[in-house]
């Protein structure tokens, strides 16, 4: 009837969520989480007691490296597995925390506390010399919203989405009634997918736009701003699904240079981006002019082909001119490759391969914090990558499947060619056993072989 809680079944923490909690503990995450996140709890004993916030900023991790999109996965998650309780220091007995509490933290912790929690990893990055903050690159991608283009209602007469379109059609002389001629009459319309006109009640925050396979759908705009030469998130955004991207690009920039400081510890007012990369869809003239005004070089394509540079002002002109150069260069093509390379990484890391390309959270500020959260873990990541050479569980099971293909290999050829020699009289299986004990002994001795590999 009774089982002493010591007798209890315990499994120690996996190898990649023992060698995350060391990287954690190596610059102090817990500590500072708690000093950062301290004035929005009040000490008090009325009541329970609230959620550790290191705990809840882990889970979010296990979710990130999980590829969980959704917190009550999250949570069943960190309650099923015995290494993740292991790993939030929870054991066998102990109830973890449920995913109501996400959204109560979540609520408590403003943006800024997020931010703070981003730049922290930035400071480890920056003690590790991963972070230089020289040569960056920025782009945007899309966040399917948790909201449906049906749920959709007129801004002004607050009508659904068709019986708006069945009483234009009425009124331009169709049966409202033929769904067939309703939908052929919508098709041809301009301007139906507005969203000047049309918002979604649930999510007021989602836009309307294309997705990444070119289907039309309720999108936010993720943006993220990346160290070119470690391959590091120094900025992450989220906007509006229809906000264009070269919209105050020089104000971003300039804000993730205020980051790198803060993570550096340099003065706020400090340059130290000397160029930006980007593709065509952050071209504007006026925010080009903005960043090399401050002496930083731009790297991005005119999407223009046959601009008439005669027609700008003499300011302007110079501005494209030097634009153009950068892309030319043998510098600017190294720039622009670096570009594909780290950031599409990155996105493929937190949106595909992190939970995030369709998101189950809703609003603007909901968004912005968790996608911050999720380029803080893509930096820690990165951090384990230099340390550990693996930085998802994904990587550590590819290393681990490639150290024991080596052995299987090396035993099959090995018996293949001493049975080949035993059948052809070259060899006794005396001798040939010897040998094989022989060269196991040399591998051990030289690390390699077997001990390298962990077999």
């Amino acid at each position: 009837m009774w089982v002493a809680s010591h007798q209890l079944p315990q499994s120690p923490k996996s190898t990649f969520y023992s060698r995350l909690d060391e990287t954690l503990e190596s610059f102090g995450f817990a500590e500072k989480v708690r000093a950062l996140c301290a004035p929005a709890y009040k000490n008090t004993k009325a009541g329970r007691p609230g959620i550790d916030p290191v705990v809840y900023l882990k889970m979010i991790m296990v979710g990130f490296f999980e590829d969980l999109p959704s917190e009550r996965a999250i949570a069943a998650r960190c309650a099923d597995s015995m290494s993740i309780r292991g790993f939030l220091n929870y054991s066998l007995e102990e109830k973890t925390p449920e995913h109501s509490t996400f959204t109560v933290i979540r609520q408590r912790l403003g943006l800024e506390m997020y931010q703070q929690i981003f730049t922290l990893t930035l400071q480890a990055l920056r003690e590790h010399g991963l972070l230089r903050g020289k040569n960056l690159g920025i782009d945007s991608s899309v966040i399917e919203a948790n909201a449906s283009l049906r749920a959709l209602v007129h801004r002004n007469t607050e009508e659904q989405y068709w019986d708006y379109v069945k009483r234009l059609a009425a009124e331009n002389g169709i049966d409202p009634n033929d769904t067939a001629a309703v939908r052929k009459f919508d098709r041809h319309r301009p301007g139906k997918g507005s969203n000047q006109e049309w918002q979604n009640p649930h999510d007021p925050d989602a836009k309307i736009g294309r997705t990444k396979d070119g289907a039309t759908d309720m999108i936010y705009k993720p943006e993220a701003v990346v160290d070119l030469d470690t391959g590091a998130i120094v900025q992450a955004d989220v906007h509006p699904g229809d906000q264009a991207d070269h919209k105050e690009m020089a104000t971003r920039v300039l804000e993730a240079q205020q980051t790198i400081n803060q993570a550096s510890g340099e003065k706020p007012d400090a340059l130290t981006v000397t160029s930006v990369t980007s593709d065509k869809g952050y071209y504007l003239v006026s925010e080009l002019q903005a960043l090399q005004h401050e002496g930083i070089r731009t790297v991005i394509s005119d999407p223009i082909d046959n601009r008439r540079v005669d027609k700008l002002e003499p300011e302007e002109q110079r501005t494209v001119r030097a634009a153009r150069r950068s892309v030319q260069s043998k510098s600017g093509k190294d720039l622009l490759r670096r570009r594909g390379m780290h950031i599409e990484r990155s996105f493929a890391h937190i949106l595909d391969a992190g939970g995030m390309r369709r998101t189950t959270l809703r609003g603007w500020e909901n968004l912005n914090k968790r996608f911050k959260l999720a380029a803080a873990f893509y930096n820690l990541s990165q951090l384990m990558r230099a340390l550990f050479g693996f930085g998802t569980p994904k990587q550590l099971a590819a290393a681990l499947g490639r150290g024991l293909f080596v052995p299987i290999v090396f035993i099959l050829t090995f018996a293949s060619v001493t049975v080949h020699r035993i059948a052809s009289g070259g060899l006794s299986l005396r001798h040939a056993l010897a040998d094989f004990f022989q060269l196991i002994a040399a591998n051990k001795a030289s690390e390699n072989g077997f001990s390298s590999t962990g077999g």
